[in-house]
């Protein structure tokens, strides 16, 4: 059997994707802004299933982009998630992406406090920043100690994009996320998630704070 591919033009393959997107999604009940961060996480995983299974606070979307544009400054739980992002479009409002997880200070005192770097990495970021959007795709553990450190009134972020993956603690930290009050969150159900999509989430909203 000889594959054909599609010819498409390099400009518009991003929109034929998209298009395919569209029609094969139908009928969905998210908003106009939430629908394009949706559809970059489908584009992002060609998963549809992680994609219907999104969950977005009331205006958490609006509150990205407000955050954005005052120049907040984003917290990732790894670099993966700084690497993939469009830094440009974060640093023209005046902010910029930060992740401590490789900090050696991070390493020391998670070893003397017996906690995962990713913990201690949440401390730290608190401790550099009031507020800001904090992107977490890999580390449960990092969810998890965020939400403690805003139900113990110490960290209120702009944003949450908790979306970790994995098999541990990864969908019961999104849980915990869901019963939050008071701050703006995106995340999804079970256990599917990780860095790529939680990157796509960020962009999305990034370029949406360029064009709303």
């Amino acid at each position: 059997m000889n594959f054909k591919p599609i010819t498409v033009e390099p400009n518009k393959i991003y929109d034929y994707s998209f298009a395919i997107i569209e029609e094969e999604m139908g009928e969905h009940h998210f908003s106009e802004l939430e629908w394009q961060v949706v559809r970059r996480i489908i584009h992002a995983s060609a998963d549809f299933e992680l994609g219907r299974s999104v969950v977005f606070s009331p205006g958490a979307v609006e509150a990205g982009i407000k955050a954005i544009r005052e120049g907040k400054h984003v917290i990732a739980d790894v670099q993966m998630i700084v690497s993939g992002s469009g830094r440009k479009r974060f640093q023209k409002y005046g902010g910029d992406l930060h992740c401590y997880i490789g900090d050696e200070d991070v390493a020391q005192e998670a070893k003397k406090e017996g906690v995962t770097r990713a913990i201690m990495s949440m401390r730290k970021a608190i401790r550099e920043h009031v507020g800001g959007i904090y992107a977490i795709g890999n580390a449960p553990t990092a969810l998890l100690e965020l939400i403690h450190l805003i139900n113990e009134g110490i960290a209120k972020p702009d944003l949450i994009i908790g979306m970790p993956v994995g098999f541990v603690s990864a969908a019961e930290s999104k849980e915990e996320l869901l019963k939050l009050k008071g701050i703006p969150y995106i995340t999804n159900v079970g256990r599917k998630g990780g860095s790529t999509v939680t990157v796509a989430a960020l962009n999305a909203i990034s370029i949406l704070a360029d064009q709303v």
